[in-house]
């Protein structure tokens, strides 16, 4: 992992993941969803782009009858 890994609004994260800023406040607000790690700088909220491309890879299958696994 590289030591200066992208800083992403809220903004930009919802963008990449398809869904409005709204979904990904409500996710980290209430923990469940989009459960995705951020960052807090003063009254700031950002998300790193290797935790965003983790994400979509750990919720990526072939077909529906496949299962996340915890």
């Amino acid at each position: 992992m590289e030591i200066l890994d992208k800083l992403l609004t809220t903004e930009q994260a919802a963008k990449q993941l398809h869904i409005s800023p709204r979904t990904l406040n409500n996710a980290r607000s209430t923990g469940t969803g989009i459960v995705i790690p951020y960052r807090k700088i003063g009254s700031r909220v950002f998300y790193k782009q290797s935790d965003i491309e983790s994400y979509i890879e750990n919720n990526t299958f072939t077909h529906t009858g496949e299962f996340k696994e915890n």
